[in-house]
């Protein structure tokens, strides 16, 4: 595990605790019920979705109102939701499920939030039989058939992102995708398809997510040793990387990385994992990249991103950062 994971503990894995209730979703929501200068003042604290046309941003805002009609979003540690506060919550929530549907989150009722970051109490046994127990700090948690957990000072769009110099940083995306992934059990980076799919797809995410444990271990390799690797000096080194560097925790976690990345700074992972890129493009009914004009490099046909493409070249030409004044 790179050693900046030490200073990342506020992106955990999503949990397998069991609990919440399920609830179906039928009909229509009115995007009327989100009324137009809300939704105006909401768009513009996210100006990563200035790409999407008028019929996607309608799509967006029936799906918003259609989350805020079946979901319960309540404060915790004191701290009180405002209406504004939902309605950015339930868009960067429906950003993935575009196509998908809020069938999707069918799963669970209920998002936490709390002011800021928040501390859990883990016991997790090894497997020698030792059991460790750590107090983690998490901006984020995902639970399994069970609620969302999120601290708004990172959920907050008009906060602007916080995470090591990362620009792909979306804690709400971040755990609504693990949401995603656990709808077929495991949070393994493979979401539900159809069974013909899930093999090619296991594959790109495995070789991903190799090839960017590569790059890392190249980066953490050329960084100098005056340089503390959990310093400004090495945040610098890290925001090299075309994902944050929790990418590299598990396929689990590459994906949710990814996917955030995909709807907030797909350059990058367009650039890096072309193969990666075009796979979440169709899923989720959606290309970042095409209002720009730019498209991803081609990738062959049913050739998953390997360990020895982009991830390798881009580490062997590091280069030391500038120095901060």
């Amino acid at each position: 595990m790179p050693s900046v994971l030490r200073r990342l503990l506020a992106r955990l894995a999503p949990s397998t605790k069991r609990s919440g209730r399920r609830r179906g979703f039928r009909g229509r929501a009115d995007p009327a019920a989100i009324d137009d200068a809300r939704w105006q003042r909401m768009l513009a604290s996210m100006r990563w979705l200035d790409h999407l046309d008028a019929s996607t941003l309608e799509r967006l805002r029936e799906l918003s109102a259609g989350f805020l009609a079946r979901k319960t979003i309540s404060g915790a540690a004191g701290f009180e939701p405002t209406d504004d506060v939902r309605l950015a919550i339930a868009v960067q929530a429906c950003l993935p499920i575009l196509r998908l549907g809020l069938r999707a989150y069918h799963d669970f009722v209920e998002i936490v939030v709390y002011p800021a970051r928040f501390l859990v109490h883990r016991k997790e046994m090894d497997e020698a039989g030792v059991v460790h127990e750590s107090l983690d700090e998490l901006a984020g948690e995902a639970m399994e058939r069970g609620p969302v957990v999120l601290s708004w000072s990172d959920a907050d769009p008009s906060a602007g992102n916080r995470d090591a110099g990362h620009r792909g940083w979306n804690v709400v995306i971040h755990e609504f995708a693990h949401k995603i992934d656990l709808l077929d059990g495991e949070a393994d980076g493979v979401p539900p398809l159809p069974a013909r799919e899930r093999g090619g797809w296991a594959a790109e995410i495995q070789g991903a997510w190799q090839g960017f444990c590569t790059m890392v271990d190249r980066l953490e390799a050329a960084i100098p040793r005056h340089v503390d690797p959990e310093s400004p000096q090495g945040e610098a080194w890290y925001a090299r990387l075309p994902l944050d560097p929790y990418a590299a925790t598990d396929p689990g976690e590459f994906f949710a990385v990814a996917v955030e990345s995909f709807f907030v700074d797909p350059e990058p992972l367009a650039e890096v994992f072309p193969g990666l890129y075009a796979r979440f493009r169709d899923y989720f009914g959606l290309d970042p990249l095409a209002v720009t004009g730019q498209q991803p490099p081609p990738q062959p046909a049913g050739r998953p991103s390997s360990p020895d493409d982009a991830p390798s070249q881009a580490a062997a030409e590091m280069e030391p950062p500038p120095s901060r004044s």
